[in-house]
């Protein structure tokens, strides 16, 4: 099957420019920025005039709470709203119940994934305080890298046994992302607030209690052990501007410490907790106007080398108990191209940084072969925009199973016109198709 985009505004490898896409199968046969000629008999051409053409979003950072919590979400509702939203492959957490800590577990939850999953996919091992030698064994081709919680967060993973991290910073041929909050500095920060506020507590105190401190020395020790060891350490969710001094500044091709950060670190900030409350309670915290300037920069200037959601569902009943109780995480998976195709248009970032951070970067780190960029050879994974139409979110086009969204009401400058997957139509105008075309990467 022959696919022509035509006339489209193909942004790619640092450029926007008018070009056309021939798709043959699953695979970019050709780009040009002439049209093509001797096309083949009974070609399907799809005029792309005045949309956008971009490498399908691969986010490296998902929580998709199968097996174990399908009450909040699942592998195939999530993975819908994936599609929904522009995003054609997803590396999902280890963080379910059972937790993904064991080649068992993660056998078990591969197999469930190729029924289950609408996008491409692959899983993370989580790490524990004894199981080292597990995450020795298994393989790239089974796992796309280690996760390791140095803060607790929902699932509590947490590794705290020095002699353990010793270890874990040791295996070496492994990508670890890390969630980096100091335990003992929060603790003693919830102690201090929930005898002070006890009922009365609120949303608002959630930047106070997961706070800088504790991110940056969280972060501060996990470079040092990557460092130390010469992991190649992945920091996920940024979300103060001291953390940024730890990273260097350039081309993520030349460093084994690399950083992500969260669209909704880039949105909101500490001030829009008055409004919101638990629906932007995460971990770590959203910070102050100065953290969220801080990382927008820090995008821009290639300190930061992706952008990824940590897509997170709750039901609505849990986001709606007391501040202490509630839980932690946002669901934002179809809507993270769109609040940053909005950034774009108030020039806090460009259209091909969006696409270095959101696919090119994602697919090199994580060595996502042939995917994430429009070139020949490539998997036809691409997502069309139309830069000319907006998109009011509201609970009849929410596609995530916990049916809210804390951009409801929220109307973006753009509109997500289709997605391709693997060479094939798999999502358009609100309709996802039903047939799965997601493959494991």
């Amino acid at each position: 099957m022959y696919r022509y985009f035509a006339n489209a505004l193909v942004v790619n490898q640092g450029k926007a420019q008018y070009a056309n896409v021939l798709t043959k199968s699953n695979r970019i046969e050709a780009v040009s920025t002439e049209p093509l000629s001797d096309l083949p008999f009974g070609i399907e051409t799809i005029d792309c005039s005045g949309l956008l053409l971009l490498p399908g979003i691969i986010d490296v950072h998902v929580h998709f709470r199968q097996p174990g919590m399908e009450y909040k979400a699942d592998m195939e509702s999530e993975s819908r709203a994936a599609l929904a939203g522009g995003v054609t492959t997803v590396l999902e957490m280890p963080n379910t119940n059972p937790a993904t800590t064991t080649i068992e577990h993660l056998r078990e939850k591969l197999s469930l994934a190729k029924e289950k999953m609408y996008c491409n996919y692959g899983f993370y091992f989580g790490l524990t305080n004894d199981n080292c030698e597990q995450a020795k064994e298994v393989s790239r081709q089974e796992c796309c890298g280690l996760k390791l919680f140095l803060g607790s967060s929902t699932g509590n993973m947490l590794v705290n046994s020095e002699q353990s991290l010793e270890k874990l910073f040791s295996i070496g041929d492994k990508i670890i992302s890390a969630h980096c909050e100091d335990e003992t500095i929060i603790r003693q920060n919830l102690a201090q607030y929930k005898s002070e506020y006890g009922s009365r507590a609120t949303a608002s105190l959630h930047p106070l209690i997961r706070s800088k401190q504790a991110c940056f020395q969280s972060t501060s020790f996990a470079v040092q052990m990557a460092r130390k060891h010469s992991t190649h350490l992945h920091v996920a969710h940024l979300s103060t501007k001291e953390e940024l001094s730890l990273f260097d500044q350039g081309d993520m091709k030349h460093k084994h410490i690399t950083c992500e950060v969260s669209p909704v670190h880039l949105w909101f900030c500490d001030e829009d907790f008055a409004h919101y409350g638990n629906l932007i309670k995460c971990n770590p915290s959203v910070k102050t106007r100065q953290d969220r300037d801080a990382l927008r920069e820090a995008l821009r200037t290639d300190k930061i080398d992706i952008i990824a959601t940590d897509h997170a569902p709750h039901t609505w009943e849990e986001k709606q108990k007391p501040y202490f109780e509630a839980p932690s995480g946002i669901p934002t998976l179809q809507h993270s191209l769109l609040v940053m195709l909005q950034l774009a248009k108030q020039n806090e970032i460009t259209l091909p940084q969006i696409v270095q951070k959101m696919a090119h970067n994602p697919a090199d780190l994580f060595q996502i072969k042939d995917r994430g960029y429009i070139k020949k050879g490539c998997f036809a994974d691409f997502v069309l925009i139309n830069p000319d139409k907006k998109t009011t979110i509201s609970k009849e086009n929410l596609f995530s199973k916990c049916a809210w969204s804390p951009f409801e009401g929220e109307t973006f400058d753009n509109k997500i016109v289709a997605t391709y997957l693997n060479g094939e139509k798999a999502y358009e105008n609100g309709q996802i198709s039903t047939q799965k075309y997601g493959v494991q990467i």
